[in-house]
């Protein structure tokens, strides 16, 4: 991936796909809103739940390909850590 900055999360519009890192692996996200001076992401969780994150306006983001990345010192890359989701889908 290139680990570049190619925007920041608040350029972004709402509805974008990006993906991120939670505690343990990378997950799917959605922008739903900005409000507050913040970004909120919605994050899909492999059980079928989905949790809310807020994040700076300024968040870096680079993009592997077509694919958002919210940047950050992580050591290994999305392909490699992705959770998996609900299979029925």
């Amino acid at each position: 991936m290139n680990s570049a900055v190619n925007t920041t999360l608040g350029l972004l519009p709402v509805g974008s796909r990006i993906v991120v890192r939670s505690r343990v692996d990378w997950r799917q996200a959605a922008i739903a809103r900005v409000a507050e001076g913040k970004v909120v992401l919605t994050v899909h969780s492999p059980s079928g739940y989905s949790y809310r994150l807020r994040r700076d306006l300024d968040a870096a983001v680079g993009y592997d390909g077509a694919i958002a990345v919210l940047l950050g010192n992580h050591a290994d890359n999305w392909r490699e850590n992705f959770s998996p989701l609900d299979s029925r889908w």
